[in-house]
């Protein structure tokens, strides 16, 4: 049966094993002492691009542009469900580069769990196994694609990042070279990274947040994601869903109160390609954007006075919460007038959101609750939706003008 390991180690045995049981599967090697950090890379059909992934990797540097220490990390790829050569392409790498601590195993995982959750739940556990074995578990654990080249101070910027700003997590800015034969999904692309970078603004304008202050942007993705071994079991792991893992995962984050940094000096460039290895992600994005073109569509999106209410409301919620925090003694009483003129404006039941308020041991998981009664009375209906350009368009003037005011 084969084990994960580095192929220095292990050449004869990976080089004709057969594909492991995922109940089974455990990197077989030690991590070397010193381990701080575990990257994880789930692959299906990668042959063509895990190089390049891998060779970017391989080449971390220093913010001085100094070679990292090969014993600072490791890497973990787990070809799943693989119809090429994924695997031996990744040991062949190894072969060729025998400084660089890279593990690489093969699994057939059943119909129903052949997706990248799953592979990366797989490989998240293992990493963070890893790194407890280390005396504080005070490792982090990263991933990102096999279609993805990181940058070269991918990984000493998302330790910094970390550390100055005593985050949990880190979302690195994932970037797209957008071929030339397709200027028009390029103008979405665009546009809707604009609009949520303007999102990003205006929020942390209106409810800003100590450990992800501007500059900031707004992606948390499996491409550039970084978290804290003892984050990650804090939240249970990464959820085993079939797309949206990520997201998925930053949620779990917000609803235990973890602190998570967009940080626009972490870096990966992925690929744009039209055919992608999940069933909602960004190749399926581009799919719907080539779709509206051929239409003549613009997306529909929240807009700036929604978006608006949200984050002052919830800026009022959490004054309200830790006012009322089961943590706060002496107990506090309430201020009712006040907590029934932030539910009405929130569209939720204040005698609900009292409860609520004095029942919740963090934030994150009332503000769940909040936006679940949310969908529920139909709040959001208040305001319609509207095209993108426009959303664009509004949230450049308020911004602006908070701007202004606040100058």
């Amino acid at each position: 049966m084969e084990h994960v390991s580095p192929l220095r180690f292990h050449a004869a045995h990976e080089a004709a094993a057969a594909p492991v049981a995922a109940d089974a599967w455990r990197v077989a090697a030690l991590p070397r002492p010193g381990l701080q950090a575990s990257i994880v890379i789930p692959a299906k059909d990668e042959a063509e691009n895990l190089p390049q992934t891998l060779a970017a990797l391989a080449a971390q540097t220093d913010p001085a542009g100094r070679p990292l220490s090969p014993e600072a990390y490791e890497v973990i790829v787990l070809a799943n469900n693989c119809h090429d050569q994924t695997a031996a392409v990744a040991r062949r790498f190894a072969a060729a580069h025998p400084n660089f601590v890279l593990h690489v195993a093969e699994l057939t995982l059943p119909t129903a769990e052949a997706h990248v959750g799953r592979a990366r739940r797989l490989l998240m556990d293992e990493a963070c196994r890893r790194l407890e074995l280390e005396p504080g578990g005070a490792g982090i654990l990263l991933s990102t694609d096999a279609d993805t080249r990181v940058a070269p101070t991918w990984l000493a910027a998302n330790q910094a990042e970390l550390l100055t700003h005593h985050a949990d997590a880190v979302g690195g800015r994932i970037l797209t070279p957008h071929a030339n034969d397709r200027p028009a999904e390029r103008r979405y692309h665009l546009r809707d990274t604009a609009y949520r970078l303007l999102r990003a603004r205006l929020e942390d304008q209106l409810d800003p947040d100590p450990a992800d202050p501007w500059p900031r942007h707004h992606q948390h993705f499996g491409a550039s994601f970084a978290i804290t071994a003892r984050a990650y079991r804090r939240v249970g792991g990464l959820p085993a869903v079939a797309y949206l893992e990520d997201e998925a995962l930053y949620q779990a984050l917000r609803r235990h109160d973890l602190r998570v940094r967009h940080s626009p000096l972490v870096r990966a460039f992925t690929s744009d390609r039209h055919e992608g290895r999940v069933e909602v992600g960004l190749s399926w994005q581009l799919r719907e954007w080539a779709a509206l073109h051929e239409q003549r569509r613009e997306p529909l999106v929240e807009g700036a006075a929604q978006l608006a209410a949200t984050w002052r409301g919830r800026r009022q919620v959490r004054q309200l919460w830790q006012t009322a925090a089961p943590s706060v003694l002496p107990p506090r009483i309430l201020p009712d007038a006040a907590t029934q003129q932030v539910a009405l404006r929130l569209g939720v039941a204040g005698a609900d959101l009292s409860r609520q308020l004095l029942r919740t041991t963090t934030f994150g998981e009332l503000w769940e609750w909040v936006q679940q009664e949310q969908s529920r009375t139909g709040w959001p209906q208040r305001w319609p939706l509207v095209p993108l350009s426009q959303a664009v368009a509004e949230l450049r003037r308020q911004t602006a003008q908070h701007e202004l005011l606040t100058s």
